[in-house]
């Protein structure tokens, strides 16, 4: 089971995350209260081990600015919330084929399954193989803390495009995500809300609860 900690601020974090097995870091670049600069994160991934993925959060701002700010930070991959056709062309373009890129799709109450199931084949098409599924709560870009309808979402979680991981976000705690990978069975889960002391900083027990839960089912 991929593991991704997202919402880091800082190294002691971080390093403990990759430390408790997580196999990925995330940075908010959005306004959020967890926002960091492409500076900061430099700083942080400096000291990071090779093996941990690097990726950075950013709402729908032009590939040249994402693809500068992940140049400038470290990154090795980037998580797009301005979704499958706005930004994967010319995101693909500018990163040359150098950094990852997983697009989000958001479930919202109304959101009905084969529109998520397009947006999964769009994302397939254009060449990638991975996709975020992730809650939607008003403008915020995840951290709310709040899940979708996993039961609702079976069935896109069990036919996904040939090929395509599928990692399951919103409101995932230690207490909830043995049960949410047993209903959904995804390729990866990513936390951020859920294993905080408070914004911006993770709870050691919570951290280490959460990735030993979510790797214990699927090695």
């Amino acid at each position: 089971m991929w593991v991704k900690i997202c919402g880091n601020t800082n190294l002691e974090d971080a390093l403990l995350a990759a430390e408790l097995g997580a196999d990925a870091v995330g940075f908010v670049f959005a306004p959020s209260v967890r926002q960091v600069t492409a500076a900061q994160v430099a700083q942080i991934v400096a000291h990071l081990p090779d093996s941990l993925e690097r990726v950075g959060v950013f709402p729908a701002w032009s590939a040249e600015k994402i693809r500068d700010i992940a140049r400038e930070a470290g990154l090795t991959a980037v998580q797009l919330h301005g979704g499958v056709d706005q930004q994967m062309p010319s995101v693909r373009q500018a990163f040359e084929g150098l950094l990852q890129a997983i697009p989000v799709l958001h479930w919202e109450a109304e959101t009905e399954e084969a529109s998520v199931m397009d947006q999964m084949n769009s994302a397939a098409a254009a060449g990638n193989n991975r996709v975020l599924i992730d809650s939607k709560v008003g403008s915020a870009l995840g951290g709310t803390g709040v899940s979708f309808d996993w039961h609702a979402a079976r069935n896109v979680f069990a036919s996904p495009p040939t090929g395509m991981k599928l990692i399951l976000a919103g409101g995932l705690k230690p207490e909830t995500v043995a049960d949410a990978i047993r209903k959904l069975q995804p390729w990866g889960v990513d936390v951020s809300s859920g294993v905080e002391a408070h914004a911006g900083r993770k709870d050691p027990e919570k951290l280490a609860q959460f990735i030993q839960r979510a790797k214990a089912l699927h090695g």
